[in-house]
């Protein structure tokens, strides 16, 4: 029982060692399997998700099209676990939340400017809005929202090394492109 006690422990150290590397071997491509444009990707996509819970919410009180309204819940379903998902991962990573104000109140890490995301001016014009005229600018505003947030997934597909954050971008381009060709129906519609 003690051989076998040793030799297990001795393996367990040899593959500690092996795993901390020496100046010959290579370094692990990323620590705990994270990058920093998972970091980026997590770091900017939870207020962009946060403007389009923002903008769903509006909805309900706004909008007396019940395929918008169907919508709107729908994305506030899927975007808020999504939130809570990209925190997890940050705190887990050791990342600092957004550190930077932008837009709508949210904050954001860098000097990077997010795509789809709507000013400070849009949402006050679209809070103001009611009926056809909200729904059309809530479709308009939302579709460049998406788009923003397709770009930035496809970003983390492409640069990405956690198998999570990937597959959440994968998620992100698969639901929004629909949602995006759905509210292009309905501005037509």
């Amino acid at each position: 029982m003690r051989k076998i006690f040793f030799t297990g422990a001795v393996l367990a150290a040899s593959l500690l060692l092996g795993a901390c590397g020496g100046p010959e071997s290579p370094a692990p491509s990323a620590q705990a399997g994270h990058n920093a444009a998972d970091v980026t990707f997590a770091q900017q996509m939870i207020p962009h998700h946060q403007q389009a819970l923002e903008m769903a919410k509006m909805v309900p009180s706004r909008s007396s099209n019940p395929k918008v309204v169907d919508l709107a819940g729908r994305i506030d379903r899927a975007q808020d676990p999504e939130i809570r998902q990209m925190q997890g991962w940050l705190t887990a990573w050791g990342a600092a939340p957004a550190s930077h104000s932008m837009p709508g109140g949210h904050e954001m890490s860098g000097d990077h400017t997010m795509t789809g995301m709507m000013s400070d001016a849009d949402m006050k014009s679209l809070d103001a809005a009611k009926g056809p005229a909200f729904d059309r600018s809530w479709l308009d505003m939302m579709v460049k929202h998406h788009q923003g947030a397709v770009e930035m997934a496809r970003t983390e597909l492409a640069q990405g090394a956690d198998a999570g954050a990937k597959a959440l971008a994968q998620r992100i381009i698969d639901a929004q492109q629909a949602e995006i060709a759905e509210m292009q129906g309905l501005v037509k519609g």
